[in-house]
Protein backbone atom coordinates (compact mmCIF):
# COMPACT_ATOMS: atom_id res chain seq x y z
CA UNK A 1 0.00 0.00 0.00
CA UNK A 2 1.30 3.40 -0.89
CA UNK A 3 1.49 6.28 1.37
CA UNK A 4 1.20 9.05 -1.39
CA UNK A 5 -1.79 10.24 -1.04
CA UNK A 6 -1.81 10.69 2.71
CA UNK A 7 -1.78 13.96 4.14
CA UNK A 8 2.19 14.48 5.49
CA UNK A 9 3.84 11.83 3.75
CA UNK A 10 6.57 12.34 1.92
CA UNK A 11 4.52 12.54 -1.88
CA UNK A 12 1.87 14.49 -0.69
CA UNK A 13 1.49 18.32 -1.62
CA UNK A 14 1.26 18.88 2.22
CA UNK A 15 4.40 17.45 3.52
CA UNK A 16 6.88 19.09 5.66
CA UNK A 17 9.82 19.14 3.16
CA UNK A 18 6.81 20.81 0.42
CA UNK A 19 5.69 23.13 2.96
CA UNK A 20 8.89 24.47 3.82
CA UNK A 21 9.94 25.08 0.24
CA UNK A 22 6.50 26.61 -0.46
CA UNK A 23 6.87 29.11 2.57
CA UNK A 24 10.93 30.06 1.43
CA UNK A 25 9.50 30.72 -2.14
CA UNK A 26 7.07 32.86 -0.20
CA UNK A 27 9.22 34.66 1.47
CA UNK A 28 12.00 35.22 -0.93
CA UNK A 29 9.06 36.63 -3.59
CA UNK A 30 7.79 38.81 -0.54
CA UNK A 31 11.43 39.77 -0.07
CA UNK A 32 11.69 40.74 -3.87
CA UNK A 33 8.78 42.91 -3.58
CA UNK A 34 9.65 44.63 -0.61
CA UNK A 35 12.40 45.62 -2.10
CA UNK A 36 11.28 46.92 -5.39
CA UNK A 37 8.35 49.41 -3.37
CA UNK A 38 11.45 50.57 -1.23
CA UNK A 39 13.21 51.18 -4.04
CA UNK A 40 10.18 53.08 -6.17
CA UNK A 41 9.55 55.09 -2.47
CA UNK A 42 13.39 56.31 -3.24
CA UNK A 43 12.85 57.25 -6.89
CA UNK A 44 9.51 59.23 -6.17
CA UNK A 45 10.99 60.93 -2.55
CA UNK A 46 14.10 61.80 -4.97
CA UNK A 47 11.55 63.62 -7.78
CA UNK A 48 9.32 64.96 -4.85
CA UNK A 49 12.23 66.72 -3.22
CA UNK A 50 13.97 67.95 -6.78
CA UNK A 51 10.54 69.25 -7.47
CA UNK A 52 10.54 71.46 -4.77
CA UNK A 53 13.92 72.89 -5.57
CA UNK A 54 12.88 73.80 -8.81
CA UNK A 55 9.92 75.34 -7.47
CA UNK A 56 11.78 77.21 -5.12
CA UNK A 57 14.33 78.33 -7.68
CA UNK A 58 11.40 79.55 -10.09
CA UNK A 59 10.09 81.51 -6.98
CA UNK A 60 13.44 82.93 -5.89
CA UNK A 61 14.01 84.05 -9.38
CA UNK A 62 10.56 85.96 -9.74
CA UNK A 63 11.00 87.95 -6.55
CA UNK A 64 14.65 89.05 -7.36
CA UNK A 65 13.67 90.05 -11.05
CA UNK A 66 9.82 91.62 -10.46
CA UNK A 67 9.45 95.22 -10.27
Amino acid sequence: MSDAGLPGSPGSPDSPDALESLEKSLEKRRLAQETKDERRVWWFLGYFLFGIHVVAFVMIYAVRHGH
